[in-house]
């Protein structure tokens, strides 16, 4: 935690030319320098590469974990994924330049294929274990979630700080190599059949296509934050390094706490499920509307308003998260795909997909309109991801409800004036 911080003051410091003057900016001229555009790409390149390892693996790969088994596979990248972490902490042994450039590529990507093949794996195992269940199952393991996000940084912190640089990345890796053959004894096999149905006829189904895009959006929201926040609370609050991390505990909890909830809430009554999703996607923009707040409002920004919306975004990312897989998978079935193992994994991957588009296109568009608009209308901009997928779903829902219901009504024996009078009863 102290390297970040100082390499944020340093990257905050004024740059010195040879003859000791400061450079000033220039103030007629907002374009960015061969510097700035350079270190964008290369910052790029490394979100593309790792997020298109992860997202690549969803075409093929649910049915690749038919034939290989989904407990191997999640086995195998528990394994990878122990390994690179232990691996990304000697990178600082490595010799400065390309080559270090180099090898954090290539770490960062055998990373996020690990973590792809365990996350798509564990996906379909839990809903092959609990297929009553899935939303409560889901919903009570990110509660996990939030603990690791509200752990890690004093965590990590506490190691850095008392054993340095690496001790932090090869505890965490022997921790998740630890679990490996843990999971090999205690983890039943699930064998599966394979499937006719492919990925692209369930990406081409419309419901799931907004469905996909309202993942895509969480992720993108959740992506923006990441390299932006921090900076815009320790500038814009003038809080110490230390209570910077407590703001996202917000956040953090306000997931943890809800998803539980909000997971037994979605499987009890699967027909709230619609109203999760639409009031969850217009609850996270309104809260990044107001996060800064937008300029528009003329409000001005307290601290006290900051962690309000954190937490509404908290629980509002539950709202939408939660329901989103056992929804994808339910409008599945409806279609026609067979229940089992392989359509378990063309969910996963898919979801898994979506995940990594968002945090890929999140962070990238998000860093580009805070430097040049402010953290203020990037976040009220990032917010009408969330905005958009909302009103997009909640108009396909009252559009499906009004098909079928004229489908009802076309299958009723009966005149037309019975069938007039049932509409009429029914709206």
């Amino acid at each position: 935690m102290d390297s970040q911080e100082a390499g944020i003051q340093e990257t905050l410091q004024t740059p010195v030319l040879e003859n000791g003057r400061p450079e000033v900016p220039s103030e007629e001229s907002s374009r960015f320098t061969r510097d700035q555009l350079f270190t964008m790409a290369a910052t790029g390149c490394l979100n593309f590469s790792s997020m298109i390892c992860y997202s690549i693996l969803g075409p093929f790969f649910p049915r690749e974990l038919v034939q290989i088994g989904a407990k191997f596979t999640f086995v195998a990248g528990m394994f990878v994924s122990g390994c690179v972490t232990i691996l990304f902490g000697m990178l600082d042994r490595a010799p400065d330049g390309s080559v270090f450039i180099g090898l954090c590529f290539l770490v960062r990507v055998m990373d996020a294929t690990g973590f792809a093949a365990a996350v798509t794996a564990s996906f379909s195992i839990l809903a092959k274990a609990f297929p009553n269940n899935i939303a409560t199952v889901m919903g009570s393991l990110e509660t996990f979630t939030g603990l690791g996000l509200v752990l890690g940084p004093p965590i990590g912190g506490f190691l850095f700080q008392s054993f340095g640089y690496e001790v932090p990345f090869i505890v965490l890796g022997c921790i998740v190599l630890i679990l490996v053959p843990l999971n090999m004894y205690l983890l039943p096999k699930y064998d599966a059949l394979a499937t006719k149905d492919s990925f692209w006829m369930l990406v081409t189904l419309p419901k799931v296509v907004f469905l996909c895009f309202t993942r895509f959006s969480l992720s993108a929201c959740l992506g923006f934050l990441e390299p932006t926040m921090s900076l815009f609370v320790s500038e814009k609050f003038k809080l110490p390094s230390g209570y910077v991390g407590l703001v996202f505990l917000a956040l953090a909890l306000s997931y943890s706490l809800s998803a539980p909830l909000l997971g037994l809430l979605s499987d009890k009554m699967p027909y709230l499920r619609k109203w999760l999703l639409v009031f969850g996607g217009l609850l996270t923009a309104l809260s990044f509307f107001l996060l800064g707040p937008a300029p528009i409002l003329h409000i001005e920004s307290k601290l006290w308003m900051f962690v309000l919306m954190l937490v509404l975004y908290g629980f509002s990312f539950g709202m939408s998260g939660i329901p989103l897989f056992p929804e994808i998978l339910s409008c599945a079935y409806e279609n026609g795909f067979e229940q089992g193992l392989s359509t378990l994994g063309l969910v996963s991957g898919l979801c898994g997909a979506m995940w990594s588009l968002g945090g890929f296109v999140g962070p990238t568009l998000g860093g580009f309109l805070n430097e040049r608009l402010g953290f203020e209308w990037a976040a009220a901009i990032q917010g009408g991801w969330a905005l958009l997928s909302g009103l997009a779903i909640g108009i396909f829902y009252i559009l499906e409800a009004s098909r079928r219901r004229r489908s009802s009504l076309q299958t009723r024996p009966g005149t037309n004036e019975e069938r007039v009078h049932l509409l009429a009863s029914e709206m």
